[in-house]
């Protein structure tokens, strides 16, 4: 969710890019065109699920205005779309709605890349590597006012549930795009390709190491500093 509150702001980094710069604020270039509706779109999620979690009263919506008031501008970042899980009625309509509009938006992510390695596998290559080397999680710099290791304590438990993990990573980085089976590429790229195919290997490990870290529940003061615990109810899992 505080993610999706900056998302609109992220209008600023693409307005720097050329092909995707937005000069007059009603440019119809396909680029800015999707740009505008997307940011639109993840600004109405970013409302309905901070209105949700107000209505809940469980959280602490002051520290977490304070999350999002304090998100940095957006930087070189790669967003895996996890669904929610939820035994609620309500949340899991939410998460729901929300879901399909984000299928969309994967769906564009991965079929613009997978042009891209059709009509310059030698570019999309490259690019690829150079992403992989830079890549930041969304929100990794957020900041609550009081804990500096929000971040790092959000995604133990994001990782405990089972909901946003580096699985996810090593499940779709390679076959999606079928980045070993590519072909004709010069003797720098080849070299890109071999880097990219072996980074689920190391992701998969990182995992491992992740996991082991995620026995106990760190305190957050998004829920009134308690600490998070996952709870098994009729088969399935929640985070309180």
């Amino acid at each position: 969710m505080t993610t999706k509150e900056a998302l609109p702001t992220y209008l600023t980094m693409l307005n720097t890019l050329d092909g995707t710069r937005d000069e007059t604020g009603a440019s119809p270039s396909p680029w800015t065109v999707w740009g505008r509706a997307w940011t639109a779109e993840e600004n109405r999620h970013g409302d309905l699920l901070n209105k949700y979690l107000y209505r809940t009263g469980r959280v602490d919506m002051k520290q977490i205005e304070k999350t999002i008031q304090s998100e940095p501008p957006p930087s070189l970042t790669a967003t895996l779309l996890a669904t929610p899980r939820s035994t609620e009625t309500t949340s899991s309509r939410v998460c729901g709605l929300i879901a399909a509009d984000e299928k969309w938006h994967e769906n564009a992510y991965t079929r613009i890349v997978e042009k891209l390695f059709e009509i310059d596998p030698e570019g999309a290559m490259l690019g690829l590597e150079d992403m992989m080397r830079k890549i930041s999680m969304p929100a990794h710099l957020m900041y609550d006012g009081q804990d500096k290791n929000l971040f790092e304590h959000f995604s133990l438990v994001a990782q405990r549930t089972g909901v946003y993990t580096t699985k996810d990573y090593a499940g779709i980085l390679v076959k999606r795009w079928n980045v070993e089976s590519i072909t004709g590429l010069s003797a720098r790229a080849l070299k890109t390709q071999d880097f990219v195919c072996g980074l689920p290997p190391r992701i998969l490990r990182l995992d491992e190491r992740a996991q082991s870290r995620v026995k106990k529940g760190p305190k957050t003061n998004w829920i009134f500093n308690r600490e998070s615990r996952s709870l098994g109810v009729k088969g399935k899992r929640c985070t309180l």
